[in-house]
C-alpha cells in the first residue's frame, strides 16, 4: 500500500481499478519545405484546425444544456482556435521558416507562453494550459490521430494531464474519479470535474510511475489523498468516509442560502470569485451573497486584439443583471504589458512580472483604461456595481485612477447616460500599500486584500517555483501583522474591508480572519457552503482573543500549532 498526496479539486471519495491514459506532448521535428509546398502546408494546417473545432463541437453536443460552465469553457476554446491572430501567426511561421505546421504551432505556443508568464495573477497565468491543450489537439489532427477514449468498465482514470474537453467527455457512470500529475484548484479542468460531480485530485507527483493498470485506488477529492492498493481496513475506512462526505455535502447545500453569522451575532458577507458569466448560477446555488472579485481579463486573454467598449459592456451588463440585487465587484484589467506589446507598441521588459502591468499599464495607456471604465460604468446602470483597482502601490496611482473614473463618468453623463458613480476600492497586495493603508483608506470606499500577491511579494516567493513554494506561508507572523494593520486602518476610516485571495476560502485560517474583523470574504464558489457553516459555529469574541494571542508569535509553525490546539479545545477540528 502506498499513499500519495495531491490537491483535491472536486469532492467525493471513489474506489476502483486504475485506467492509465497516456497523454502529453507529441514529439515533433521541424521539416524544411520547398517554396512550392508552403501553400499546401497552410491548407493542411487549416484542415487540421477545422477538425479540432469539429471535435470540440462534438464534445459540446454531449454536454447537457444545464451544465453551463463546461459549455462556456468549450465555447471559449472554440473562439481561441478561431482567433485570427493565432491563425495568422502560425501561417507566418510556416512561410518565414519554410516549416511544417506542427513546428510552427509549437513556436506560436512558445510565444504565448512568454506572454502569459508575465501575468501577475496566478489564476490567469494558468489559462496558458488551455492554449497548450488546444494546440496539442490541432497537432494531433495534423498527424491524423484522435484524442478520445472510452472506458469499457468503471475505473479511475490516471493521466499526466487532462484537457477540459477530455474531462467533459468523461461519464460519471464509468469514471469513478480521475487523478493527474498536472493541474491546480482553479484550472478549467477542475471546474468541469466539479460540474460533472466526478471526484478529482490533481498535482500528484509521479502518479504515472507509481500506478500500474488495474491497481486498486482510493481517491479522496476533498483531502487530496490517493492510496494505491489499500488494505481491507483502509478500504472500509474510506467507504465510511464516502458516506459521511455525501451526507455532509447534502447538509451544507441545504443550508447554503443562510447568512453567515457567528454564535455571538457578528455577520460576515460571503461572496464568490468569478471569471466567467456561466459560473454565476453555480455561485448562487452555493450561497454566494454577490461577487467580491470578478476577473475582467478573460475577454482580453482569449484573443490578441483588444475588445471594444460594446463587447465589454454587453458582457458586464449580463453579469450585473444575472446577479441582481447582489453586488458585483469588478477588478479592472490586471494583465502585463507583454500581452499588448504589439497592439500598444510597448517595449520588451526584462522582468514583466514586476513591470508594466495591472493599474500601471492602464494609467500608461489611457485609451485602453477608459474603454473598460466606460463599459463598467454603463453596466452599473443595470444593477449594483463596485469598481476595484489592482496592484495599487501608492496614493498617486490611486488618485490618478480615480481621476480617470471621474472623467469617464462626466463624459457619459454629458452623452446622456443615466448613471451614478459606483463605489470604488483598492486591492491591497503590495507591502507599500499596507504601510500607507491609513492614507489610502481616506481615498476609497472599500479595501480588498489580495493575499495571493501580498504573500508572494512580502515573502519574495514565486509560488509557482517548486524550489521555494514551500516557503509560501499565509500564517507567517509578518503576513498576519499586515492583515491586522489593513483591517484596522480601513475600519478606522469607516470603510469596509474584504479579502479575495485564496486564504479566504481555507477553513484552517477562518478563525483568524473572523477575529481580525473582516466584513467580507470572497472565494471559489465551491468553498462557500462550508465556510458559511463554519462561521456560524464560531464565536467572534473568542476569535478576536485568538488573534490578539498569536499576533506576537515569531514563526508560522508556532501560529499553526497554537491554532490547531485552539481548534481542538473549541471542538472544531474535523
Amino acid at each position: 500500500m502506498k499513499r500519495l498526496k495531491g490537491i483535491g479539486v472536486s469532492p467525493g471519495v471513489a474506489i476502483g481499478p486504475a485506467y492509465i491514459l497516456l497523454t502529453g506532448r507529441i514529439k515533433i521535428a521541424r521539416r524544411v519545405l520547398r517554396p512550392e509546398q508552403i501553400e499546401k502546408e497552410i491548407a493542411r494546417f487549416h484542415k487540421a484546425l477545422a477538425t479540432a473545432i469539429r471535435d470540440l463541437e462534438e464534445v459540446k453536443r454531449h454536454i447537457p444544456l444545464e451544465m453551463t460552465q463546461p459549455l462556456s469553457i468549450i465555447d471559449a476554446h472554440i473562439l481561441m482556435l478561431k482567433d485570427p491572430s493565432l491563425i495568422r501567426e502560425t501561417e507566418n511561421f510556416i512561410r518565414r521558416y519554410y516549416a511544417n505546421a506542427e513546428w510552427a504551432l509549437r513556436k506560436v505556443l512558445d510565444k504565448y507562453q512568454k506572454v502569459f508568464s508575465s501575468i501577475g495573477d496566478f489564476y490567469l497565468k494558468e489559462r496558458i494550459q488551455d492554449l497548450e491543450h488546444l494546440i496539442e489537439r490541432v497537432i494531433l489532427a495534423l498527424k491524423g490521430k484522435e484524442e478520445s477514449f472510452e472506458l469499457e468498465d468503471p475505473a479511475i482514470v490516471v493521466a499526466r494531464d487532462l484537457s477540459p474537453a477530455d474531462t467533459a467527455r468523461l461519464k460519471p457512470e464509468t469514471t469513478h474519479a480521475f487523478v493527474t500529475e498536472m493541474g491546480s484548484r482553479t484550472s478549467h479542468t477542475a471546474i468541469v470535474a466539479r460540474s460533472l460531480g466526478i471526484p478529482a485530485v490533481v498535482a500528484v507527483k509521479d502518479i504515472m510511475e507509481e500506478v500500474s493498470p488495474g491497481d486498486l485506488l482510493i481517491v479522496d477529492g476533498l483531502s487530496g489523498d490517493v492510496i494505491i492498493n489499500p488494505s481491507q481496513e483502509v478500504i472500509e475506512e474510506f467507504l465510511d468516509r464516502r458516506v459521511r462526505c455525501e451526507e455532509e455535502r447534502e447538509r451544507l447545500l441545504a443550508q447554503a442560502q443562510k447568512p453567515a453569522i457567528t454564535r455571538d451575532g457578528h455577520k460576515v458577507t460571503v461572496k464568490a470569485n468569478l471569471e466567467l458569466l456561466d459560473e454565476i448560477p453555480l455561485a448562487i446555488d452555493f450561497g454566494a451573497e454577490g461577487v467580491g472579485l470578478f476577473r475582467t481579463e478573460y475577454l482580453y486573454v482569449v484573443r490578441k486584439t483588444l475588445p471594444g467598449e460594446e463587447e465589454l459592456f454587453a458582457n458586464y451588463r449580463q453579469v450585473v443583471e444575472s446577479l441582481y440585487p447582489h453586488t458585483v465587484t469588478f477588478r479592472t484589467l490586471d494583465l502585463g504589458g507583454d500581452k499588448f506589446a504589439e497592439e500598444l507598441d510597448l517595449p520588451a521588459e526584462i522582468n514583466p512580472a514586476l513591470g508594466l502591468r495591472a493599474i500601471r499599464l492602464c494609467l500608461k495607456n489611457p485609451a485602453l483604461f477608459k474603454v473598460q471604465l466606460r463599459a463598467l460604468l454603463r453596466a452599473s446602470a443595470y444593477g449594483n456595481v463596485r469598481i476595484m483597482f489592482p496592484l495599487i502601490s501608492g496614493i498617486e496611482e490611486l488618485r490618478e485612477a480615480k481621476k480617470f473614473l471621474q472623467e469617464v463618468y462626466l463624459e457619459l453623463k454629458e452623452e446622456g447616460f443615466s448613471i451614478e458613480l459606483p463605489p470604488c476600492g483598492a486591492m491591497i497586495e503590495i507591502p507599500t500599500a499596507v504601510f500607507i493603508a491609513d492614507h489610502l483608506a481616506k481615498e476609497v470606499d472599500f479595501f480588498s486584500i489580495g493575499t495571493n500577491d501580498l504573500i508572494q511579494y512580502a515573502l519574495a516567493i514565486d509560488r509557482g517555483n517548486e524550489q521555494v513554494a514551500h516557503l509560501y506561508e499565509p500564517l507567517h507572523p509578518g503576513i498576519l501583522r499586515m492583515i491586522d494593520y489593513i483591517v484596522k486602518a480601513g475600519h478606522k476610516a469607516g470603510i469596509q474591508v474584504a479579502m479575495c485571495g485564496e486564504m479566504a476560502g481555507e477553513l484552517l485560517y477562518l478563525p483568524l480572519l473572523i477575529g481580525f474583523g473582516f466584513d467580507e470574504l470572497s472565494m471559489n464558489p465551491q468553498s462557500i457552503p462550508a465556510i458559511k457553516d463554519y462561521i456560524c459555529s464560531l464565536s467572534f469574541k473568542k476569535c478576536r482573543q485568538l488573534c490578539e494571542e498569536v499576533i506576537d508569535f515569531s514563526s508560522a509553525r508556532e501560529v499553526k500549532e497554537y491554532l490547531e490546539n485552539w481548534l481542538g479545545k473549541e471542538g472544531l477540528l474535523s
